[in-house]
């Protein structure tokens, strides 16, 4: 059964197997060297996902979002200092869409003080940035403090605004997202502390990363 109406031939449910082929493909490319073939299969995987979004009348921060979000995957699919900030760059920018996504379809902050659940995730959200500053700060140059700092609290303010809207999936999402990024924080900054793991942790970087944006994704467009 397909989640949108029609088979598989129609536009919808075409453009979302296409995302998640390109998401499977790019898997099998994460430890070679950068090329064209694999930077085209990461940038596809979530730029089909903002397709998807923009034909099925997805909010139009949601397209946005899933856009930088693709482009950033465009950056971080090379090698470099430079890719490495474009990609940062560009993933504060699909953050901060994503916050602005959440204030406007959720029922505002003072519900999270009204939810049990909800102070309780947001409490753990904010140790769980606190904790990756704290981990990260004696490790990264001087250069990238400041950025990093805004970084993460961006993912933080991402993570308590989705509790907001109260959406299963997207909640669930965003959580998968800041696994995603504390792994990938861990895995380039505690390189030599973590080699042994770096093989399975780009491969769960990359399933949670997918997952959270289609997650996030779906949950919107169920809710349309």
């Amino acid at each position: 059964m397909m989640p949108f109406p029609g088979g598989i031939e129609a536009t919808p449910n075409g453009t979302l197997i296409f995302s998640i082929v390109a998401a499977v493909l790019y898997a099998f490319a994460i430890d070679r060297p950068p090329s064209l073939k694999r930077s085209a299969a990461k940038t596809l995987a979530v730029a089909l996902l903002a397709a998807l979004a923009y034909l099925q009348g997805g909010p139009v921060l949601l397209v946005a979002a899933l856009a930088l979000s693709a482009l950033g995957d465009a950056f971080l699919s090379q090698d470099g200092d430079k890719a490495f900030l474009g990609g940062l760059g560009s993933f504060l920018a699909a953050h901060l869409a994503y916050v602005a996504l959440f204030i406007a379809a959720g029922s505002g902050l003072s519900t999270l003080t009204e939810v049990p659940w909800h102070i309780v995730a947001a409490f753990v959200m904010a140790a769980f940035a606190f904790g990756m500053l704290r981990l990260l700060w004696p490790r990264i140059g001087s250069d990238l403090k400041v950025p990093v700092a805004v970084y993460v609290s961006a993912i933080f303010a991402m993570g308590v605004t989705a509790l907001t809207t109260g959406n299963a999936l997207v909640i669930g999402g965003a959580v998968l997202f800041m696994a995603s990024d504390a792994l990938l924080a861990i895995e380039k900054f505690l390189a030599e502390a973590v080699e042994r793991h770096r093989v399975w942790m780009r491969y769960a970087v990359w399933a949670l990363y997918y997952l959270a944006q289609l997650a996030i994704t779906l949950g919107f467009l169920f809710a349309v």
